[in-house]
């Protein structure tokens, strides 16, 4: 027997019918195995409750016995496996060029189909060539598409574990409300522009509503307007041909392209050069891409989600972005809460973060006591989710079995004698137990300095100006801090 053997099911109630199949398929009984034969459809379909994956195709007598038959049966076995392959044997016409009868079967399911007569041919079914021809293709079809199943299987599978770790973690109403929405305005295509704070998790909305979309199987391009150098945004949204200018030695394709058929995710949307806010608005009106270098546009087919932790208004009020643009981009807009104003979530935050983070350090989670709780509960959070990443990732470097009042307040940076809510800026040298690594204290100065730079600037670029840094440093600093 051949590895790749052709597995058959034979629906047939005629003894002399099922004598002509077998005697047709001889030749190849090497290959094409009768695994069983019903005489009627509900045999048929009890035989496929026990293992549908035992059989690649199904050779089936339009006119069977028992009451289950023809176009019935056929939708009967396809909903049972669609991947099965369905050849329906037939007595109702010798006119093989009957296209009404065709159509019927072929939307019923079947995938070919043949007659039994001309009545003077007894040993073998009629036309045994195209028969037999018909099984083997109707095997390889059925391998098809149960590869292909297994595929997409894993592809969903990968897009399930996404989500979980994407997952958005709160019990709030504002949260609640947030999970609504994005269920909501994931099921169409229209252009989403969320609004929120820095740090409060708008990239985590902008990954749920792909893949929570009919475009989750397809790619997800994010992209930080800020990060990139306005003399390069054109290149990298829209890409350019090889020799488009000194230095292209190959074709680019630009980010538009990687996202075609997806979604693509402009963060900090803001920050992006009026030049490149025209041609993002004709990429939206027209579907189609001016790539540098090539005269003919390139079409796409993108969803395009966008986020500003500015008050884009503002923006547009100020000529410094497009009206028009504004307009195409805030077709639905979404606006993430801030976490002060979701004082519910804090304690299931802490419990997710220092959850995942203490198996990835290899440390025990650590208890926090009520007292310590409630120096989470009155922290302002001035840097929302994010921060309270951060301070996660604190008190497990503390090694704290047990975190109290005093080992929260060092955490986030609070001095002893001050309340949460009045100011984090104060560092207390004053008591030894306050020393901590100098590793960390840097971090923290930075991300103060960094966070201060920003609230005290327009834009990123500025507040990158006033560094001393270049914008892409920038970026990948804030984000190293987590502030990105």
């Amino acid at each position: 027997m051949f590895k790749n053997s052709i597995k058959v099911l034979l629906i047939e109630d005629e003894e002399y019918d099922v004598r002509r199949v077998m005697n047709t398929i001889k030749p190849f009984a090497d290959r094409i195995i009768i695994s069983k034969i019903a005489s009627n459809g509900f045999e048929a379909i009890e035989e496929l409750q026990k293992g549908k994956e035992n059989y690649h195709v199904v050779i089936m007598d339009f006119q069977i016995a028992g009451g289950l038959m023809g176009e019935n049966l056929i939708q009967k076995i396809k909903s049972f496996d669609p991947s099965l392959q369905i050849i329906v044997i037939t007595k109702m016409t010798v006119n093989i060029a009957d296209l009404n009868f065709a159509n019927n079967l072929i939307k019923a399911g079947a995938y070919w189909y043949c007659t039994k007569y001309p009545g003077d041919i007894e040993d073998y079914i009629y036309q045994p060539t195209d028969f037999i021809i018909s099984i083997f293709n109707a095997h390889e079809k059925c391998q098809l598409e149960r590869e292909r199943n297994r595929s997409n299987q894993k592809i969903i599978k990968n897009v399930e574990d996404i989500l979980q770790q994407k997952r958005i973690e709160g019990v709030s109403e504002a949260i609640k409300h947030l999970k609504d929405d994005i269920k909501k305005y994931s099921q169409s295509d229209v252009s989403i522009l969320i609004k929120g704070a820095s740090g409060t998790g708008k990239e985590l909305v902008a990954y749920n509503i792909h893949y929570q979309s009919h475009r989750k199987l397809e790619n997800f391009v994010p992209i930080n307007c800020g990060s990139i150098p306005n003399d390069l945004v054109e290149s990298e949204l829209f890409g350019y041909e090889k020799g488009a200018f000194t230095g292209a030695d190959k074709k680019k394709p630009g980010l538009f392209e990687l996202a075609n058929h997806g979604t693509i995710f402009l963060d900090e949307i803001t920050e992006l050069p009026l030049p490149a806010q025209v041609k993002l608005l004709r990429v939206i009106q027209d579907g189609e891409v001016e790539k540098i270098g090539r005269t003919e546009k390139i079409r796409v087919d993108v969803r395009i989600v966008a986020a500003t932790n500015r008050n884009i208004e503002e923006e547009v009020k100020a000529k410094r972005f497009r009206e028009d643009l504004y307009y195409r981009l805030n077709v639905v807009p979404i606006v993430v809460p801030e976490l002060k104003y979701r004082r519910d979530d804090i304690p299931v935050l802490l419990n997710y973060f220092l959850g995942y983070i203490s198996i990835d350090m290899g440390k025990d989670k650590p208890e926090i006591i009520p007292d310590a709780m409630k120096v989470f509960l009155d922290y302002h959070w001035q840097g929302n989710v994010r921060e309270l990443k951060n301070v996660s990732q604190r008190l497990l470097f503390t090694d704290e079995k047990v975190i109290t009042a005093s080992i929260a307040r060092r955490a986030i940076g609070i001095m002893e004698n001050q309340t949460a809510v009045q100011n984090e800026d104060g560092i207390d040298f004053k008591a030894a137990g306050d020393i901590i690594p100098l590793k960390q204290m840097e971090k923290i100065f930075r991300e103060r300095y960094f966070k201060f730079a920003r609230e005290n600037s327009s834009s990123d670029t500025e507040a990158a100006r006033k560094l001393g840094l270049a914008p892409p440093n920038y970026y990948r600093m804030a984000k190293e801090l987590g502030l990105k």
